[in-house]
C-alpha cells in the first residue's frame, strides 16, 4: 500500500536560502510548498507547489495553512525562512521602521508556527524549522536592529521547543553564517539616516560585502534544513557552514573581554 509523501511548508521559498530548502527538501521525497509574496512570478521548481503568503498578515497565515491543509491533508515539517535584513545605526531606525522588521522576522514566525500547531499536535508528530543566524549568537554593530530579532527567534525557539516536545513536536533551529544569496543587498536601509554615522555605516556595508566571496552556497544551508526535517533524534540548533560552526564555538569559549576587542576590530570600529 503507498503512503502520500510528508509535506513540508516553506516560507521565503522563491529565492536564496528558501528555493535551495525547497528543492533540497523535494529531494529528500517530501511534497512541498514553496511560498512567496507573489507566487504567480515565482520561478517554478520541480515538485514544489508555490503559493502566495505575507508572513506580517494575519488573514495571510490563516488562509495560507488552511489550503495547505485543504490541498494536502496535513504539514509535517514548516521551515520559517522569510525575513528581511536591516543595516544602519539602530539610531538610524525610526520605531515604525523596527517593528516592520521584527513582524516579519519574529512576529512572521510566530503566527505561522501558531497556524500550523493544532494541526502538528493533533497528528502527534511535526516540526518547525526556523532559519536563523549567526548574528542571533554574536552582536552585530549597525545590524542592530536585525540583530535583535535573530536573539528573539533564537529564544523563542528554545523556549517553544520544551513546550512542544511532549505533543511529538519539535522546534528546531538552523543557523547559517554568510551566505551567497541577494539578502544584504536587499536589506531596508536605515530611515532616518544621521551624518554622524555616515562613515562608519559604509564601512559596515563592506565587511557583509567581502564576507560574501567566501559565503556559503545556499545548498549546505538546505542539507541542515533538511537534517533537521529528518533527523531521527534531532538536536536543537544546527549549524550551517564553517563558518557558523567558527562563530558559535568562538562565541562560547573566547573570554567576553577578547571576543569585544575582535568583534571592533572586525567591523573596523575605533576605541
Amino acid at each position: 500500500m503507498q503512503t502520500a509523501p510528508p509535506v513540508a511548508l516553506v516560507t521565503g521559498a522563491s529565492s536564496g536560502i528558501g528555493r535551495a530548502a525547497a528543492l533540497a527538501l523535494v529531494g529528500a521525497g517530501f511534497a512541498v510548498v514553496g511560498t512567496s509574496r507573489n507566487a504567480a512570478n515565482a520561478e517554478p521548481l520541480a515538485g514544489v507547489t508555490f503559493l502566495d503568503l505575507d508572513v506580517a498578515g494575519d488573514e495571510s497565515v490563516r488562509s495560507l495553512v488552511e489550503e495547505v491543509i485543504e490541498r494536502f491533508g496535513r504539514i509535517d515539517v514548516l521551515v520559517n525562512n522569510a525575513g528581511v535584513g536591516a543595516v544602519g545605526a539602530s539610531e538610524e531606525s525610526s520605531i515604525n521602521q523596527a517593528m516592520e522588521v521584527f513582524d516579519i522576522n519574529v512576529f512572521g514566525v510566530i503566527r505561522m508556527t501558531n497556524a500550523v500547531l493544532p494541526h502538528m499536535r493533533a497528528q502527534g508528530r511535526g516540526r518547525v524549522v526556523n532559519v536563523s543566524s549567526v548574528l542571533g549568537l554574536i552582536p552585530a554593530p549597525f545590524m542592530a536592529v536585525y540583530a535583535a530579532t535573530k536573539h528573539a527567534v533564537e529564544g523563542y525557539s528554545e523556549s517553544v521547543d520544551h513546550e512542544l516536545r511532549e505533543h511529538g513536536v519539535r522546534m528546531l533551529l538552523v543557523e547559517p553564517a554568510c551566505t551567497s544569496t541577494s539578502f544584504e543587498a536587499s536589506s531596508m536601509e536605515p530611515d532616518s539616516p544621521l551624518s554622524i554615522y555616515a562613515a562608519q555605516r559604509e564601512v559596515s556595508r563592506d565587511v557583509p560585502a567581502t564576507a560574501v566571496r567566501n559565503a556559503d552556497d545556499p545548498d549546505v544551508v538546505a542539507k541542515m534544513i533538511v537534517a533537521a526535517s529528518t533527523d531521527s533524534k534531532p538536536r536543537l540548533r544546527y549549524t550551517a557552514g564553517s563558518m557558523a560552526k567558527q562563530v558559535s564555538v568562538l562565541r562560547r569559549i573566547v573570554p567576553s573581554r577578547a571576543f569585544d576587542r575582535q568583534m571592533r576590530k572586525l567591523n573596523r570600529l575605533a576605541g
